[in-house]
């Protein structure tokens, strides 16, 4: 009988240690499921280990390429009101003058919010993109 019971202990161990390694290993994969993906970095905040704020792009894009990236999105199809792209539109505007359109992007006007949606545009990369869409009236 003590060897039975012997047994019976052992195996009552055997399952209660089981399931203790079970339970861990369930809650390493909870763990390692719902842990973070990645983390955030205010640019210009150097407390967490990011790269540096990154300078604006300052021409090292042709006005084409910003055209495309950040203002054909509501210029090439007149969003919210924007001049068209291509059209009457800006031989309309070309008689603001540069430094006026240019201040309008740069600040925003109407539905236009500040640069754009080019956040990272330099003056002269919004002023690029600017003669770009005059260029094309009609």
């Amino acid at each position: 009988m003590k060897k039975i019971t012997s047994a019976l202990v052992a195996l009552g161990l055997g399952v209660a240690l089981s399931a203790s390694v079970q339970a861990t290993s369930n809650d390493e994969a909870v763990i390692e499921r719902i842990k973070a993906v990645g983390s955030v970095c205010i640019e210009g905040d150097d407390t967490c280990g990011g790269a540096p704020a990154a300078a604006p792009a300052g021409g090292s894009r042709t006005a084409e390429e910003v055209y495309n990236a950040a203002c054909a999105g509501c210029h090439a199809t007149g969003a919210a009101g924007a001049p068209k792209y291509g059209t009457a539109d800006w031989a309309d505007r070309a008689g603001k003058g540069m430094e006026t359109l240019l201040a309008n992007a740069i600040n925003g006007i109407n539905a236009m919010p500040p640069r754009g949606m080019c956040r990272d545009c330099s003056d002269e990369d919004l002023q690029n993109a600017i003669q770009h869409m005059l260029d094309s009236a009609k």
